[in-house]
């Protein structure tokens, strides 16, 4: 599957993972595996509003576009992320927050 990714600030968490065909977003099960080649699935047909674009396989590849949540202080890599080609498995998302570092102060 190949997901590029459209960040908004969101309080909500997203959860990916990936099973062939089907894709678990918050552990809730599409199965895109009747989309034949070349063919095109509509957004509005899909039941949940993580994803944000047309679902279509091209060249064997499922290709779509999914919202990605982020915080206040997201770093640059979830601002811009780069299109994700999954597998099977667990889908690694940028971070949701940069991570704030304690300074070490010493007295």
């Amino acid at each position: 599957m190949k997901i590029r990714l459209s960040p908004q600030r969101c309080d909500a968490q997203l959860h990916l993972a990936q099973e062939g065909d089907t894709l678990f977003i918050n552990e809730e099960p599409f199965d895109f595996s009747q989309i034949p080649e070349g063919a095109t699935l509509p957004c509005h047909a899909i039941q949940t509003e993580w994803i944000v674009s047309d679902v279509l396989r091209q060249n064997g590849e499922l290709c779509l576009t999914l919202l990605l949540p982020h915080g206040a202080s997201a770093p640059a890599e979830t601002l811009s992320p780069a299109t994700i080609i999954t597998q099977d498995g667990e889908v690694p998302l940028p971070p949701y927050d940069a991570i704030e570092e304690t300074p070490n102060v010493e007295h």
